[in-house]
């Protein structure tokens, strides 16, 4: 393992991961690239899946707060799930998660004229109705968060609907990271996203992998 001190933190790197103070990276977040390609996926990751977003505790307060703002843009079925279960529950795994239609897609969610299935949450965010953006684990996808006593463990979550945008990366060349840039200041801050830009610097002068 090679250690490097650059900027505010500090930094080791190995062959499968990156730790940068108390947070551990997998290197596919480096080394694979990822652009979402809505016309293509058609929102598949708001659909698919076996529960809804996960949330941070924070959150589930955040959305019984902004839910009176969203109702009028929720689908009939989305609100009688939402009226059954609440504007957030628990799953199967014991995590705080967004309600589903159907084993579908999420609540928060609506399809645009094209079929798009977009957020709402997003929507009222864009209108200035709401000062939220959306919960930042779908704000980070497809980066997950588990989160440790000493550490948070940051990986990726590979899933097939995503093909378009992996295509769509590599084509750009754009590593996951990076277009995961705001999201990634949003939940860790400047500095902390300065130092994965350092990573990927010496990464690239010390190649692991490709795509």
């Amino acid at each position: 393992m090679q250690q490097f001190l650059t900027g505010l933190l500090h930094f080791f790197f190995d062959t499968s991961m990156i730790q940068i103070d108390n947070k551990l990276i997998s290197l596919d977040l480096f080394e694979r690239h990822f652009i979402c390609d809505l016309p293509k996926c058609l929102g598949a990751c708001c659909v698919e899946g076996e529960s809804g977003a996960p949330l941070e505790a924070e959150e589930t307060q955040i959305l019984e707060e902004i839910l009176p703002i969203l109702k009028p843009m929720l689908s009939k079925p989305a609100l009688e799930v939402i009226e059954e279960k609440g504007s957030w529950e628990i799953d199967v795994d014991g995590d705080k998660v967004t309600p589903i239609i159907n084993g579908r897609e999420c609540v928060y969610t609506y399809f645009d004229e094209k079929g798009v299935c977009k957020c709402t949450i997003e929507k009222a965010y864009n209108e200035g109705l709401i000062s939220f953006p959306k919960p930042v684990s779908c704000h980070l996808y497809p980066i997950r968060i588990t989160k440790y006593t000493d550490f948070d463990a940051l990986n990726y979550h590979h899933w097939p609907i995503c093909e378009a945008a992996r295509v769509l990366g590599k084509q750009e060349a754009v590593p996951m990271f990076r277009f995961l840039k705001k999201a990634i200041i949003r939940k860790y801050g400047e500095d902390f996203y300065t130092e994965m830009e350092e990573a990927d610097k010496l990464l690239r002068e010390n190649p692991q992998s490709e795509d």
